[in-house]
């Protein structure tokens, strides 16, 4: 199946731009009219999303880039988040709800848990050194979550 609709967004890795992807991925995911709960969920995924690849992915280097790719295909919305940065050696230790490997930041460890709570699919790859790729999708729409 072709696309509906595709965008890629390059982020620099600041905190002041996790509310900018949410902006970005709330505009491009209005032409599947979702409903005001539907957004909310996907705008608190992909904030979830950038903010790890921020704090956890680069560390706090300013320097990083978080690559954001959405792709719409029927009513289903994609969305991939994806960094450079310092990758996760445990993937199933980091997404254990209240993990954290940022205590000190008085991180809740709730990332994963909220992104798996608010899509309908979440997959994440990762390998230490060498970044981090987080999957979701989203279908839009209560009729199709029954097909």
């Amino acid at each position: 199946m072709e696309f509906t609709n595709e965008m890629k967004l390059e982020l620099k890795a600041i905190s002041e731009n996790e509310s900018f992807a949410r902006m970005v991925i709330a505009a491009f995911t209005a032409s599947l009219n979702p409903t005001l709960e539907e957004l909310g969920d996907v705008k608190t995924a992909v904030s979830e999303a950038v903010t790890n690849a921020i704090i956890h992915g680069y560390e706090g280097n300013r320097q990083g880039v978080i690559r954001m790719h959405g792709y719409i295909k029927g009513k289903i919305l994609h969305i991939v988040i994806e960094d450079d940065g310092v990758g996760i050696p445990d993937i199933a230790r980091a997404m254990t709800p209240l993990y954290t490997s940022k205590p000190e930041l008085e991180r809740s460890g709730m990332g994963f848990s909220f992104m798996e709570a608010f899509m309908d699919e979440l997959t994440v790859e990762s390998e230490a050194g060498a970044g981090t790729k987080v999957m979701m999708k989203k279908i839009i729409g209560l009729e199709n979550k029954y097909e």
